[in-house]
């Protein structure tokens, strides 16, 4: 893989939501509009695989084709293989616990997009920020999604 290499990890804690909705809220692609702004567009490409169009704060788009590569609710385990502007792979695992439902989330990829290739240097500690940020942003709308 060529570009520059982000991995990430972040947790949600979801009080007083049964893991099974948390699950069928990040498996179902397609909803992800509904609750993560930053989440402008989704595309249904087959059964397994959907195409995300996504923008934050930063004047750029990420376009990132998510293919279902492991899914397994009763073990709450869910992977999918990313390509187009990120490639890589992003794996949750989601487990209840006594407040509520845990969804932890890790994410190793190549950065494609050739702006992020070049800033990569100078830019990566705002890229990180941003992802950050980003992902908040997801965890705040899942919790008022399913609330």
């Amino acid at each position: 893989m060529t570009g520059a290499r982000y991995r990430f990890r972040s947790s949600w804690l979801l009080p007083g939501t049964a893991p099974e909705r948390v699950f069928g809220a990040v498996t179902d692609l397609a909803g992800y509009p509904r609750w993560w702004s930053d989440v402008r567009t989704v595309r249904r490409v087959d059964d397994d695989t959907a195409e995300l169009v996504c923008r934050s704060r930063l004047p750029f788009r990420l376009v990132v084709r998510m293919h279902r590569d492991h899914q397994d609710e009763r073990a709450g385990l869910m992977r999918v293989r990313l390509s187009g502007d990120l490639e890589g792979v992003l794996a949750g695992t989601v487990r209840a616990t006594g407040a509520g439902t845990l969804l932890e989330i890790t994410q190793d990829v190549h950065a494609r997009k050739a702006l992020l290739r070049r800033l990569d240097t100078v830019a990566r500690p705002l890229f990180r920020v941003n992802h950050a940020l980003m992902m908040r942003r997801g965890h705040r709308g899942l919790s008022t999604y399913l609330a």
